[in-house]
């Protein structure tokens, strides 16, 4: 047991994806696992694995499995353990809970191995060259920090209406309990989520109509030989497939699309009496004194010297070949961002 009174070399925040990943790199590249904290309130796979588990993956279930047997920390070769995924067709997508299962199992190897925490970071501070965590209750102290704190959903504002969250939006049986067949629904957004919820609306749930605000007509992924157009930004997988052939091609007596400006919100919204908003996600803070807002290079992650940040929160922006910029989100994308960054944060600790 490493002594409380000195700081570890790192405290990596988060259990998610992104966390799980930066806990596997660090002991891959020789930081001894007792000298590495990983903190988390329930080391359940964060959202990933709680809160999007009945949501239709739009990453294929090769991705995944590269995901799991890139760090050796993961000891995955050596699982006994028959996941449902292995069974899963490679060139396929899944549904998430499928591909969380396997973190579980990782989540509780690492945790053997490094110092886990449950409990919540409520502060950093950096003092005297190591930063301070406050947490629930005790303080730690750390040479260099990982943020892979996660995101939440972005949200808009009309009052008068009864807004729907997200996390009942995309699965199926809450959404189904929660909607009555003369529910007028609106929807803003256009993005991977937001067709999930529109495709189990129409096909799962009695209402009276949808009325789809969006800023920016769909996008599909087109997959290259070496590389995929509209990689972060487009329609994947069942989700695509269901899109081009009912959005696209026939649409749904019951959707109503429209672009998402003043007019067609003015006139439109009142005759709904609910709402979902699709709007993406933005990071979940953890306050930093000094820092308004956790500002980060969006090419290596770098927020001060000793922090860094990673996964959906802070993602890596990447220009495709014909310039269009994008935010790489995924598993396996977090994974290559930290095969190209974790060399830097290595030499740029405090």
């Amino acid at each position: 047991m490493k002594c409380p009174s000195l700081p570890y070399h790192w405290a990596v925040v988060g259990a998610g994806p992104a966390g799980i990943a930066a806990v596997g790199k660090l002991i891959d590249y020789g930081i001894p696992p007792q000298a590495i904290a990983w903190l988390d309130p329930e080391f359940k796979v964060g959202d990933f694995g709680t809160k999007w588990k009945q949501v239709s993956s739009n990453t294929k279930v090769k991705l995944f499995t590269k995901f799991y047997e890139s760090c050796q920390a993961f000891q995955y070769t050596s699982v006994n353990e028959n996941f449902n995924i292995t069974h899963a067709d490679p060139e396929d997508t899944c549904l998430l809970d499928l591909a969380a299962a396997p973190l579980r199992w990782i989540t509780d190897k690492l945790k053997n191995e490094v110092q886990a925490i449950q409990e919540k970071v409520q502060h950093l501070k950096l003092i005297d060259k190591s930063w301070r965590l406050t947490l629930d209750n005790e303080e730690i102290y750390a040479k260099n920090v990982i943020l892979a704190t996660g995101a939440e959903p972005k949200s808009l504002s009309f009052p008068n209406l009864q807004e729907i969250p997200l996390e009942t939006a995309l699965d199926p049986d809450k959404l189904m309990h929660t909607c009555h067949h003369e529910d007028c629904i609106a929807i803003f957004g256009s993005s991977h989520s937001a067709i999930i919820i529109i495709k189990t609306l129409i096909e799962e749930c009695s209402i009276k109509k949808i009325i789809n605000f969006y800023l920016e007509p769909l996008r599909y992924a087109v997959y290259f030989d070496d590389w995929i157009l509209f990689d972060d930004t487009g329609l994947k997988g069942k989700t695509a497939e269901w899109a081009r052939k009912n959005i696209d091609h026939i649409p749904s007596e019951k959707l109503e699309r429209m672009i998402s400006n003043e007019e067609n919100i003015r006139l439109t919204l009142p005759s709904c009496n609910k709402v979902i908003y699709a709007t993406g996600f933005q990071k979940r803070l953890v306050p930093v004194d000094g820092m308004q807002t956790l500002e980060y290079n969006d090419n290596n992650g770098i927020i001060a010297p000793g922090l860094f940040g990673l996964g959906i929160a802070f993602p890596e922006a990447k220009r495709d070949r014909y310039g269009t910029l994008e935010y790489r989100v995924g598993l396996w994308k977090f994974m290559e961002y930290l095969n190209q960054v974790m060399p830097i944060w290595l030499k740029y600790g405090i």
